[in-house]
């Protein structure tokens, strides 16, 4: 099965899973579409810094094309890098946007982390999805006129996987993720 991809080509629906694998570089390679990229803008970050914990996100936008996220923590920042096709018309076939994000694990404010559980016919309990925010100090844009008007609202980071949409591997690293990030803004994550 396949979803039809920027530029023309076939891209699969179904991306191989990175949760196996305990290092970035290794992880990067098995998932993203773009992982030289992705190494190069984050390893310019890291220059030689400790990788604590990572995760990684990549879907097919019927618009966009392929879009792609690796965020790490290296117990003082969270370095974000995303990754996405430029729609057509928009620039050269085959054109991406290559953008990073560094953010003080400092200006997290809140970190909530949501799993539905669901009970299996045998009585065990299992995660099924799981939904996580960091609530950062900065304020996001400011709301359009639009919205409703008043107070400025806090920039959030938010991740999310599911059984159909990275399976139960990529859960678990998510929520060791936020557990981490928890550690070392010194909450409780649970």
């Amino acid at each position: 099965m396949s979803r039809p991809g920027f530029g023309g080509g076939d891209l699969p629906a179904v991306f191989p899973d990175w949760s196996p694998y305990q290092d970035l570089e290794s992880a990067a390679r098995a998932y993203l579409r773009d992982p030289d990229v992705a190494l190069e803008a984050l390893g310019g970050v890291l220059r030689g810094a400790s990788v604590l914990g990572f995760t990684l996100e990549r879907f097919v936008n019927e618009v966009n094309g392929v879009w792609q996220e690796v965020v790490v923590c290296d117990g003082s920042r969270l370095i974000l890098w995303h990754g996405e096709d430029v729609p057509p018309g928009e620039g050269p076939a085959g054109s991406m946007t290559s953008s990073l994000r560094v953010v003080p694990v400092s200006t997290v404010t809140e970190l909530g982390c949501r799993r539905r559980l669901t009970r299996t016919d045998d009585g065990a309990v299992r995660v099924d999805s799981i939904d996580v925010y960091l609530l950062l100090s900065s304020l996001d844009e400011a709301p359009s006129s639009e919205e409703a008007a008043g107070a400025p609202r806090h920039d959030a980071l938010r991740f999310g996987k599911t059984l159909d949409d990275g399976g139960a591997g990529q859960i678990a690293r998510l929520e060791e993720f936020a557990r981490l990030v928890a550690s070392v803004t010194g909450r409780p994550v649970l």
